[in-house]
């Protein structure tokens, strides 16, 4: 741990802080969300409907703005978007915990929800232009403080919620709170580079301008499809993985603390691995590859859940907890293992392919694309999981987020081996206007 201090103290100043960001705002959003759907169908009784609504209607609001979250950031600097956004979850989760009629939950869910389209494309680019030349390691380092918060904030929650819902909703938005004075005090102003470059910037574009630039980019809406899988296969740990450790090990002690194993396994391995790992990969292979390499395990890791369909299930017992607990805990390793290879050439990628040039606004597209992936991929699964169930046969769902996985690695080896993936001309490279 005190390496990983010492190579975040080697960054400026506002990428330290920006790390720091990141974990303060997934340790606020997981000690909040996993909890939301009891509160709102146990304490307020609101139909299962309803709740997925609600719901669904934070998804949306995050998934369906980020363009317009990474345009604005391009146009008017990174530090007021990402402010912006802490501000404005700070209201919408103080709203969750102390309104109860819908109009105003889904008003409250609506802007939790564009909070994260306001700053997430902001925080990346900002990350990518302050770290320079050492991109590839600073994402790894962001992506340690990344899932330091995802594993840490479930469990305050929990000890929150014990108390009162409520409180836990007070408390995160007390840390989006504080996070945004730090900000507005210690965050240094950030503009992107094409906004100060005297004539090609993002603020003399029209909005129209640019998403026609961004969308006209063929090798990073490629790139974009192409990595969908690996979001459709990193989030089973929250989707296949639970649900099968919940089929076989039960609602009770056994299966909660086999569904936590899952949680641990993942983020343990991320903070204390992901450096290290992508040490050795950028020593060793091109930024092309590794994305494939990454996609490639990411598949693979069902295959212990696979090769566990062919194992009689024992009717209870200790072989039981092991036959739910010991497969699921591999794959979510092989899962964590694949994206730590993979996310820090990922963010890098989308530098290259925009050509440093309305880099915000590529993130915000690119997490569109892939967040309307993940809902579609997500769909799929369940009713592959649906379908496998009834028909008897347990292997569907495994088999097809390995052939998934396979998939996209060949399309990323594809993209790689035929040079689309290679950086794109820098601005200033480009030919004057007559």
């Amino acid at each position: 741990m005190k390496a990983l201090f010492t190579q975040a103290r080697s960054y400026e100043r506002s990428v330290q802080l920006l790390m720091v960001n990141q974990f303060t705002i997934n340790l606020g959003f997981y000690m909040l969300m996993p909890y939301l759907a009891a509160h709102l169908s146990g304490t307020l009784g609101l139909a299962g409907w309803l709740v997925g609504l609600i719901l669904g209607v934070r998804n949306f609001s995050q998934q369906g703005m980020f363009l317009v979250g990474g345009t604005l950031a391009d146009r008017f600097g990174y530090k007021p978007l990402i402010v912006a956004g802490c501000v404005l979850r700070t209201a919408g989760f103080a709203a969750l915990g102390l309104v109860d009629s819908l109009p105003a939950l889904l008003a409250a869910s609506a802007a939790a929800g564009l909070a994260g389209a306001l700053f997430n494309p902001a925080v990346r680019a900002y990350v990518a232009a302050d770290a320079g030349e050492r991109r590839v390691e600073a994402f790894a380092l962001f992506n340690v403080f990344y899932q330091a918060g995802i594993l840490l904030g479930p469990l305050v929650g929990m000890v929150l919620t014990g108390i009162d819902f409520r409180v836990t909703c007070l408390t995160a938005a007390a840390v989006f709170a504080v996070l945004s004075v730090v900000q507005i005090r210690a965050l240094p102003s950030r503009r992107a580079d094409d906004a100060e470059d005297g004539g090609r910037g993002a603020a003399r574009e029209s909005v129209w301008s640019q998403w026609r630039d961004v969308v006209a980019n063929r090798p990073f809406l490629l790139f974009s499809v192409a990595m969908i899988g690996s979001y459709v296969l990193s989030f089973q740990v929250y989707l296949a993985l639970p649900l099968e450790v919940r089929r076989l090990g039960g609602q009770g002690a056994g299966g909660t603390a086999a569904v936590a194993l899952l949680f641990a396994v993942s983020g343990l391995a991320t903070i204390l691995g992901q450096t290290k790992v992508t040490a050795w990969c950028k020593a060793r292979m091109a930024p092309g590859r590794a994305l494939a390499w990454g996609l490639l395990i990411m598949g693979v890791a069902f295959v212990p859940l696979l090769a566990a369909t062919a194992v009689p299930e024992p009717e209870g017992g200790v072989g039981r907890w092991l036959l739910a607990a010991v497969p699921p805990a591999l794959s979510a390793l092989s899962l964590a293992l694949g994206t730590m290879i993979a996310y820090p050439f990922e963010m890098d990628t989308i530098v290259r392919l925009s050509g440093d040039r309305l880099v915000a606004t590529h993130y915000g597209l690119y997490n569109t694309i892939c967040g309307v992936g993940i809902t579609l991929g997500n769909l799929l699964t369940g009713a592959a999981l649906d379908a496998a169930r009834a028909a008897g046969m347990s292997a569907l769902p495994w088999c097809a987020l390995l052939a998934l996985g396979l998939a996209c690695a060949a399309a990323l080896y594809g993209l790689h081996h035929t040079g689309r993936l290679a950086a794109m001309p820098a601005p200033g490279a480009r030919p004057a206007a007559a």
